[in-house]
Formats: C-alpha cells, structure tokens, sequence
C-alpha cells in the first residue's frame, strides 16, 4: 500500500481543522443572532422576580406613569406604547408636551432600562424629581442622566456627554453612546444620596448628594438659581420630552 506523503497529510489535516473552526464560529454567530432576535422584552426571569426587580414598564400600558404635575394626562400626550416600547412621538404638534414621571417615589435602588434617540436627538432620565406646584419642570428639582444621539452638537461638549451628570460633570470614563437605530443599556444605582451612572456598561457619573462637594458644584453650575436642585435623595423618575424622538424598554427597577 502506497503511503501518503507527510506534507500532504498535513495539508488535509489543516484543511479539515479550519473547516470544522469555521462551522463553529458559524454555529456561535448563528446562536447569537437568533438569541438577538428571539429576546423577550419587559419581562421578569424568575431568578430577576427572586433578586426583587420589578418593571416599571409592562410592555403594553403606561401603567405606573403620567405627565408631570398634570395626572391622567397620557392619554392625549406626546408618550404612547409603540411596539413594546415606550415612545415620546414629539414631532407630532398636536400632542399634549410633557415629561412623563413615575406615579412611585424611590429612594435607594438599582435602575435598568434601554433607550436610543432620534437621529441627533437629545434628551434625558431624571432622578429624584419633586412633583408639586411650585415647581414648572423636573429639572429644577432632578439631577439628570443624559441621552444623547452621536449626531448632536452636544457631543463634543464635555458636560452633556451621554450618561453624565448634564451640566454638572463630565464623563468618569470615555463611552460612546450607539447611534439611531441601536439600543444603548443603562444603569442608574442611588443609595443613601450615593448615585452611580454607567451607558453600555462603563461607569460615567458619581455623586455623593449629601455632601459639601456637591453643594459647591451645583453652586457653581447653571443651577444654582434652583433652590431646590439636587437636595432631594428620595423621589419621583421622569423621562424628558424635549423635542426628539425617544423609544424606551427592559425598564426594571429593585429597591437596595
């Protein structure tokens, strides 16, 4: 029996291996590519209802929120559920403006949501907003998480970066924000007046609301007309309508 030549046979072995690599890396992609696609949203896993996550967003209503200071007010409002998400139609004039905040007050807790922006669409999540009479808009009571579409000015401008303290400081670490189209994560942690903001996973913002360092930063800011900005560690969270299209969804919030 003829031997095959070793050069040959290491030839066909290579031949072989690369094929089986590539059938791999097309299985992997393949998987995650379904998983992508077959992902359900606003829903709890039993082990996130065991962690204490609750929504704070079901996918279908806009239970658990309303304008600021003008309750029962989404239904003629520039806010509706659009393919299980919740979206700020503000291009539509005809709408009720107005940002949409939680019927709930939160303290200390761990937020979770996704959110993209129009193309060159500025916006943002408020935190700890005080909901009276007194007060006009969330800002002047709500320090602000920032969204941002890459194609904004704001971009380039250190403090209105996405997911930094708007008009307060600038991002902790350097992390784009995804463009129109793609889902950008984030993540708002407050605990004891400690709050905490990552985009896309990379920590952004951090504060200490209690102490004197931030007394004197918003001192020192555009805010230091509002009386009431940033003294609260405890309230209500509001969504911006600022002219842009916004799409939310996977809101889920647990108290710490």
């Amino acid at each position: 029996m003829k031997r095959i030549p070793l050069s040959l046979l290491c030839c066909i072995l290579l031949v072989f291996s690369c094929k089986q690599q590539d059938k791999k890396k097309f299985q992997i992609e393949r998987s995650k590519e379904l998983a992508i696609k077959n992902k359900v949203h606003n829903k709890l896993m039993d082990i996130e209802k065991e962690q204490g996550w609750r929504l704070l967003f079901d996918g279908e209503t806009l239970n658990g929120w309303h304008l600021f200071n003008n309750p029962d007010s989404t239904r003629y409002s520039a806010w509706e559920v659009k393919e299980g998400t919740i979206y700020c139609n503000a291009t539509d004039e005809s709408k009720v403006f107005g940002d949409l905040v939680t019927d709930t007050e939160f303290e200390n807790y761990e937020l979770m949501f996704e959110w993209q922006m129009g193309l060159r669409g500025n916006g943002g999540v408020f935190i700890n907003v005080q909901e009276s009479p007194e007060y006009k808009a969330t800002y002047e009571t709500g320090p602000e998480y920032q969204l941002l579409e890459p194609e904004h000015m704001d971009t380039d401008t250190p403090l209105k970066r996405p997911g930094c303290l708007w008009g307060l400081s600038s991002q902790l670490n350097t992390v784009e924000a995804k463009p129109t189209g793609q889902w950008n994560s984030a993540k708002i942690v407050q605990q004891d007046g400690q709050i905490q903001f990552y985009l896309n996973g990379i920590l952004t913002a951090e504060a200490d609301l209690t102490s004197a360092e931030w007394t004197n930063m918003v001192a020192a800011s555009n805010f230091k007309d509002r009386p009431a900005f940033g003294k609260a560690t405890k309230g209500k969270i509001a969504l911006q309508n600022w002219y842009f299209e916004s799409w939310f969804r996977n809101m889920k919030i647990r108290e710490l």
